[in-house]
């Protein structure tokens, strides 16, 4: 197995930086995905990682071994794509097994490597069909067979659930963490979908325009996001955001956004930022519809979208427009007042310029 640490990691397309002095360190057995945007250099990484790609400045380690200009074949990592990358004219038994008879593996090691393979994936009775005559998710069970037999140091995917409709990408979700804990090896796993990254992840690398926002377990991500594009980008529906400033009324801190007054006694950085213009961040599940109380706020429903289990409440508090997420059971039309409350420990304060999480500062 493998440990892989990223040291001031740059990869230049002539001026444009498309991963920018990254500092990353995978550890051995990690379940690692790097996660962001199309463009944030997120596969970029994992190509370099492969091989596929030479870095332009500093160092790629393999345990403490700089591999920069070491060929893929040699780094001993397997590599599952998103477009499956199968070849049309042999069988499954054979795509599977075509990496082993290039190494000149023993016929009946091969026999036994792929069968064992395609039982843990399931696919045990396409063995003898070509790749036409599968499903999409059965192609990719192949794609994952053919890079599991090889026994790898380092497992590296990219996107590989993309092409997959939602509830297929459920189902592999599950087989692939299976594997991970039946493999013990190393997995780097390249997403721009958040759900794939909170089910998946021992820990996750949020990255944005070649550099890396945040670096922390599922949990810690979600929960406490260092920017505001962490906080944006994780979350279903994303968070919403009001512009204002704090104050002190009372021996209270306030956020103020016109008449619209939020309490956030407790919120980390509050307190030391009276006067300061900030951006308060709050999950649509978090706006909880409440009977009328003090410290209530009442809310104009604008549109109510169920979803089965939930709804999403598009809801005008003061003269901004969030999501509310909403019980099932509740009963509401566009058009009602309702009391909302969002409670102080459930609130996030950024910098309204930099957009940084005020409880950085804190920390610091």
């Amino acid at each position: 197995m493998a440990r892989i640490r990223c040291d001031q990691l740059t990869k230049r397309y002539g001026h444009v930086a498309a991963v920018d002095r990254l500092d990353l360190e995978i550890e051995d057995t990690e379940f690692m995905v790097l996660l962001g945007p199309s463009g944030c250099g997120k596969t970029t990484t994992l190509n370099m990682i492969a091989g596929l790609e030479e870095p332009s400045d500093g160092n790629l380690f393999f345990d403490d071994d700089v591999v920069n200009f070491m060929p893929p074949h040699l780094r001993e990592v397997a590599m599952v794509f998103q477009s499956y990358a199968l070849y049309p004219q042999k069988s499954v038994y054979d795509n599977i097994a075509f990496g082993l008879k290039l190494r000149r593996t023993p016929r009946g090691e091969i026999d036994r490597l792929v069968r064992d393979a395609a039982e843990q994936l399931e696919i045990g009775h396409l063995l003898d069909r070509r790749p036409s005559q599968l499903s999409g998710g059965q192609r990719q069970r192949v794609a994952l067979g053919r890079a599991l037999v090889r026994k790898p140091r380092v497992f590296l995917m990219d996107e590989p659930l993309s092409n997959l409709d939602a509830s297929l990408r459920i189902t592999m979700r599950t087989l692939i963490k299976k594997l991970h804990q039946t493999m013990a090896t190393t997995f780097v796993y390249v997403t721009h979908d958040q759900a794939e990254a909170m089910t998946l992840a021992d820990r996750i690398a949020v990255m944005r325009d070649g550099l890396l926002q945040q670096l922390a377990g599922p949990r810690e991500t979600y929960q406490r996001p260092k920017n505001m594009f962490v906080a944006a980008f994780l979350g279903s529906p994303r968070m919403n955001f009001i512009e204002g400033e704090l104050e002190s009324v009372n021996g209270r801190t306030l956020f103020r956004r016109g008449p619209l007054a939020i309490v956030v006694d407790g919120v980390p950085g509050a307190a030391a930022s009276i006067g300061r213009e900030v951006v308060l961040g709050v999950r649509p599940e978090d706006i909880e519809v409440v009977r009328d109380s003090d410290d209530s706020l009442q809310a104009k429903v604008l549109l109510v979208s169920p979803l089965g289990a939930e709804q999403h409440l598009d809801i005008m508090l003061g003269d901004v427009e969030l999501i509310a997420r909403a019980d099932k059971e509740l009963e509401v039309a566009p058009g009602a007042v309702l009391p909302v409350h969002v409670a102080a420990r459930r609130i996030h304060l950024f910098d309204r310029t930099t957009e940084a999480s005020l409880a950085l500062e804190v920390v610091a």
